[in-house]
């Protein structure tokens, strides 16, 4: 239709294109198409010419002014599409005015092209190198998006990046990370995909296979591409491909049907009526172009006339394929005769099909597009009526497209620095109604000019494959639950992993960890080794058994040596008591009672005090003790040597040297421990070495050398008194006890002896266990031996404790 301007349009209405061998001796045909007719893509162009009559009968949007088309068929290929381009930029039928200028007339201001991405491409290399802008309603592919490369291109409908970045997000939110991949070996599928690859790869998701095929490829290629789905682990497919390809491929699949799968889906192809028959998809998930309402344009389709029809061959041949019919009449085919009484409301056509208009809405934007554009140039040229033909260059509609913006029917209209508008797509799921049909339901949405997190959204129930209420799972690894990590399988995507428990020590508190991580030094993982907790301080208490134990044989022991003390006291005149130094054995009785009692402060929690007393306490009380045995042990040697004739040796070791002999030694123990306490004292510590689960909770040496001094003080002054002792062990035995020192000191020796590697080699509350029976060991073995024949004496058989008895040999 001719008119001021002319809007030039190129849509894909045949699905092929007529293959001609060339033989070089006479000039090439114009290319043509071939193949059945599309339906959807005449709605298309139909769409493009109601809104230009729209606008023509519009008193606001260019009023005077005439909007005309011309419209092509690029039969779906490339080669046709620049035939297309061609004539719309060399213009058709000039008309020449008195005064030399070429009009308008013929030549496009702009076009509205193409349904696909690489005839889209071509058309904008050619008509771009002339300024004439081009607004897409179809082409998506990411690549249009150049300035560079594609300078005059726009488009209404979003471009593949915000796609990709969809259905990455689709697939995240539901968990799956192993998918399998197919899209049109194209501009379109193949750099459609490439985006969603490497938007996917940054989310996580891992890609068993990704394969390429077209609609003209041999069947053996569709046929192993079947196979690849079938015979995949992968739940879950991506098609990127435009509808042509995945017919091609679900009639493949649907001749030996593949185990269930989830089919996502991109936009070119998942809204189409005709892919809807596919029942084996029932439950896919895609997304599409939002749904629009454009007013009047369902009749418009249908309020055809036979004159239209008859006049255009597109319209002609759309009409006999709808009803099997023919308008000519022909020998030559089997098809009745067209009779006039074929109605449109009856057909069931994706022509007819207006409940969805999704891409249909695309071209009604571009026209608008165009028609603001042009409106707004033509204002900004002055001096000229209003039925006046106002020449508009290229670059000035171009320059004025750029900045459209406005709203059509509710719907917005703009460009941003690319030609691509704001990003929009619903989320539709094939879901089966009441009749069992598949129908595309709207389950969400996502939405570009919305912040990051806000984006995607889902606010509807999702029926999934085979009609399940479950979503269904695709990984290539289970995730690792807590208390393992992942370890990668050799060779395989970053998804397929085994689940390694953590080691000792260690956690992961996440599921699909990477890592463990080991605990504070004070807390141990649990069971599961998904939680640290404090780890359990041990120390040797006093209502444990053992402690328990230990108290009481302490205590007895106490009581034991007050007893003793009692019965000696009691019994202070006999014989037997006055005869073994009763000041020194009180002393030694005194200091045995010190010495079961300072073992308890070695039972319970460590304290900065407590450490202190427990070692000073014992070291001195010992050197007390001792001290005490080795004064009995010089008065008897001394004692038998008084005996002899002309001797005065108990002159010399009366009851004041006795006295001082045990304070100086005690004396120098004392030195030692406040020297040790000065410089550097016991104190509590947390012992975390020696068992990895638990903390022993003990009191530190501070200073070694301080500790072994005290021991070995201790261990010097036993073993001169047992050298003293075995010295003495000869004499009249009714005269002395040194066989019973002896013998009490080859007990302490023993103990302490064995005392040393126990101590070493005893872990946690066992080394205070240890020292403990050392000290009452040692203790019992002097009361034992020094006191418990007296007291036999003294309580069973007092016949003995005389003075004659003491007196006379055996």
């Amino acid at each position: 239709m001719d008119g001021d301007y002319i809007i030039g349009g190129v849509f894909s209405i045949h699905n092929s294109m007529h293959t001609v061998e060339n033989n070089y001796t006479t000039a090439p045909e114009s290319p043509s198409c071939s193949g059945r007719i599309d339906p959807r893509e005449v709605r298309f162009a139909r769409a493009m010419i109601f809104a230009i009559e729209e606008i023509n009968n519009s008193t606001e949007l260019l009023p005077d002014v005439s909007l005309g088309y011309q419209i092509h068929d690029s039969c779906a290929s490339v080669p046709v599409a620049v035939h297309a381009a061609f004539q719309l930029s060399n213009g058709q039928d000039p008309v020449f005015y008195g005064d030399g200028n070429c009009s308008q007339s013929g030549v496009v201001t702009a076009v509205v092209a193409e349904s696909g991405s690489t005839p889209s491409i071509s058309i904008s290399r050619i008509i771009g190198s002339f300024n004439i802008p081009q607004v897409s309603h179809y082409a998506t592919c990411a690549c249009l998006s150049n300035k560079q490369q594609y300078p005059t291109f726009f488009r209404t409908i979003p471009s593949d990046q915000f796609q990709a970045d969809a259905l990455a997000k689709l697939v995240k939110h539901f968990g799956w990370t192993w998918i399998g991949a197919v899209r049109s070996d194209s501009d379109y599928g193949n750099n459609g995909m490439a985006a969603f690859l490497d938007v996917a790869l940054r989310e996580g998701i891992c890609v068993e296979y990704s394969e390429a095929f077209y609609r003209t490829n041999p069947r053996s290629k569709i046929q192993r591409v079947a196979d690849i789905i079938r015979r995949s682990t992968a739940t879950v497919v991506v098609a990127f491909a435009a509808i042509g390809e995945m017919k091609i491929l679900l009639e493949e699949l649907s001749r030996a049907p593949s185990p269930p799968r989830q089919w996502i889906g991109s936009e070119a192809w998942f809204t189409d009526m005709d892919m809807l028959s596919f029942t084996s998809c029932a439950g896919a998930i895609g997304v599409a172009i939002q749904q629009s309402v454009i007013p009047g344009f369902r009749n418009f389709l249908l309020d055809l006339s036979p004159s239209e029809v008859a006049a255009s061959p597109v319209l002609s041949e759309f009409w006999e394929d709808a009803f099997n019919c023919t308008l000519r009449k022909s020998g030559g085919t089997q098809k009745r005769m067209c009779n006039g009484q074929e109605d449109l409301k009856t057909l069931k056509s994706p022509y007819t099909e207006t409940s969805q208009l999704r891409i249909t809405n695309m071209v009604y934007k571009a026209v608008y597009a165009i028609a603001h554009a042009i409106q707004t140039t033509r204002f900004k040229k002055t001096n000229f009526t209003a039925d006046e033909f106002i020449r508009l260059e290229y670059e000035e509609v171009l320059a004025e497209l750029k900045k459209v913006n406005f709203s059509q029917n509710g719907y917005h209209v703009s460009f941003d620095a690319n030609g691509d508008p704001v990003a929009f797509y619903e989320l539709v799921n094939w879901q089966k109604n009441e009749k069992g049909a598949i129908e595309p339901v709207t389950v969400g949405f996502y939405d570009a000019s919305l912040p990051e997190g806000q984006k995607f959204n889902i606010n509807r129930n999702i029926t999934w494959m085979e009609g399940s209420l479950e979503v269904p799972v695709s990984v290539c690894s289970e995730s690792c639950p807590p208390g393992s990590r992942k370890v990668l399988q050799k060779g395989k995507p970053i998804c397929c992993y085994d689940c390694i428990p953590c080691p000792e020590g260690e956690i992961s508190n996440m599921t699909d960890s990477p890592d463990c991580f080991p605990c504070p030094s004070e807390f141990w993982p649990n069971a599961q080794r998904d939680a640290c907790f404090p780890k359990p301080v041990e120390f040797l208490s006093f209502d444990e058994v053992l402690g328990i134990i230990l108290e009481v044989v302490s205590i007895s022991g106490a009581f034991l040596a007050i007893m003793t003390a009692v019965i000696f006291y009691h019994h202070r005149t006999t014989p037997i008591v006055r005869a073994n130094n009763s000041e020194l054995s009180f002393l030694l009785l005194f200091s045995l009672t010190l010495c079961f009692l300072c073992s308890l402060t070695f039972i319970g929690a460590p304290s900065e005090w407590s450490c202190m007393l427990r070692h000073t306490a014992f070291g001195i009380t010992f050197v007390l003790c001792i001290s005490c045995v080795l004064g009995k042990t010089i008065v008897v040697l001394m004692a038998f040597k008084a005996t002899l004739p002309g001797s005065n040796a108990m002159k010399w070791f009366g009851p004041p040297q006795q006295r001082m002999t045990v304070v100086s030694f005690t004396f120098i123990q004392v030195i030692i421990c406040i020297i040790w306490l000065v410089v550097s004292p016991p104190f509590p510590v947390k012992n975390l070495t020696t068992y990895k689960e638990k903390i022993i909770l003990e009191c530190a040496l501070g200073s070694a050398v301080g500790f072994w001094a005290v021991l070995g003080y201790i261990g010097l002054l036993a073993v001169f008194c047992f050298v003293l002792a075995v010295l003495a062990r000869k004499l009249p035995d009714n005269f002395n006890e040194a066989k019973m020192i002896t013998f009490s000191m080859l007990i302490f020796c023993a103990v302490w002896i064995t005392f040393i590697p126990a101590y070493v080699s005893s872990p946690g509350k066992f080394t205070v266990a240890v020292e403990i029976f050392a000290i009452l060991a040692s203790s019992f073995g002097l009361i034992l031996c020094i006191f418990a024949p007296k007291c036999f004496i003294i309580l069973f058989q007092p016949e003995k404790n005389t003075k004659k008895h003491l007196m006379n040999k055996n």
